[in-house]
């Protein structure tokens, strides 16, 4: 039985990773959580008695190594230091992105793991989904001929742009990481993955459009509850309110048995999204020059009816065109003229990968298999994003070591 830690109870540590490790044979023993109610709950569910429950992680680091394994989720901004103090204690991390929000602190990570017996496993999922495993697979298969260019799209979805990145725990950088880190860390790791080889030369467009005083509608009120806009695609009512309350997002706001009703009228998932402070970009674009030529464009943007990734790979002998949310892939021959049009499974959270890369690091921990998604491997898509933010910021196009 592997025992794991989980240091962070929100929606990733509790009701993703933890629930999947129960599920998949895993021991939940310890949590770290400040919010006391949340812990309790958390607690509760995995039979995690109090005297391993802590409202911070120092508490249960002082108990040295009590664990096979520790998860942390903590908020963006914590997530460095329990790293560090788990791999000075020999645990094995898995450590959900972004990694970090100052980009210094990579080589400390990285060092920190070359002096432990433990190792990092970075929660990029989407290598693990079956779709992108699949993308994967036709790149390999060599049917594409030579790998030019990808572009990529994250459509974010107005309604989930509203949620996280204007009312939630990722609307002001800093405290939290770049918008392009917090949101597309993903994306950059799949960029450098399917280009197979560093990063050269990033450059990038984009800011905050719309979610700002300036564009409010007349008659705006601070709080949807008692807003009398009509049609406003915005309001939390409107949002949280025809979705499953035992689901995501409406479960962020009902965390430790707050309703509905109260979480809207007092907390700020409630706030109106053009008077909720936030200053990160809802529509953003990136372009990354690769060693081997490679040139990948992704496009990051709030205003998007779906929730999904699309992507096309241009090769020299033929194009690949994908849509993960329908689990689509349709692959031009050049040479046979031949099209073919392949159907993944694409259910899930994270489209199956949140669960799979749970099973991939379990294997690991059981030494049944390699780190899944290792950590020297994941620094280049931080990489990618902090110069992105520079390069969007300045104006410049940045070049990298």
């Amino acid at each position: 039985m592997i025992r794991v830690a989980v240091l962070g109870c929100g929606t990733r540590g509790a009701d993703v990773y933890a629930r999947h490790l129960a599920a998949q044979g895993a021991a939940v023993t310890h949590l770290a959580e400040p919010r006391a109610a949340r812990l309790a709950e958390v607690a509760a569910r995995h039979g995690v008695p109090a005297g391993a429950c802590f409202a911070d992680t120092d508490a249960f680091f002082a108990l040295g190594r009590v664990a096979d394994a520790v998860v942390i989720a903590t908020p963006d901004g914590d997530h460095v230091e329990p790293c560090l103090r788990a791999l000075a204690l020999g645990y094995d991390v898995l450590l959900e992105k972004p990694l970090c929000p100052d980009e210094r602190d990579l080589e400390r990570l990285l060092a920190a793991q070359a002096a432990s017996t433990g190792r990092v496993t970075v929660c990029h999922v989407l290598r693990a989904t079956p779709f992108f495993r699949a993308v994967r697979g036709v790149l390999d298969s060599g049917r594409l001929g030579r790998l030019v260019g990808i572009v990529q799209a994250e459509n974010v979805a107005f309604w989930h742009y509203a949620h996280s990145y204007v009312r939630g725990n990722w609307a002001q950088s800093p405290p939290a990481a770049p918008f392009i880190l917090a949101k597309s860390s993903h994306d950059l790791d799949l960029l450098r993955w399917f280009a197979g080889a560093p990063p050269l030369r990033v450059s990038s467009e984009g800011g905050l459009h719309h979610f700002r005083p300036g564009e409010a509608p007349a008659g705006a009120a601070a709080r949807c509850v008692a807003c009398a806009v009509p049609a406003c695609p915005y309001d939390a009512r409107r949002i949280y309110g025809g979705r499953d309350p035992q689901a995501w997002p409406v479960t962020v706001l009902t965390a430790g048995g707050t309703s509905l009703e109260d979480a809207l009228a007092s907390g700020p998932y409630g706030r109106c999204v053009y008077h909720a402070g936030n200053d990160v970009p809802d529509h953003q674009t990136v372009t990354v020059a690769f060693a081997g030529g490679v040139t990948a464009q992704l496009t990051v943007s709030a205003f998007t009816h779906n929730n999904t990734r699309t992507l096309k790979l241009c090769g020299t002998h033929g194009e690949l065109r994908a849509h993960m949310e329908r689990g689509e892939l349709e692959l031009h021959d050049f040479r046979s003229g031949e099209v073919t049009r392949l159907e993944v499974d694409a259910s899930g959270n994270h489209g199956g990968g949140d669960e799979a890369l749970v099973a991939a690091w379990l294997r690991f921990l059981r030494r049944e298999g390699d780190v899944p998604t290792p950590l020297a491997e994941s620094l280049d898509s931080h990489r990618i994003a902090f110069a992105a933010e520079r390069a969007r910021r300045s104006g410049t196009v940045q070049v990298l070591d």
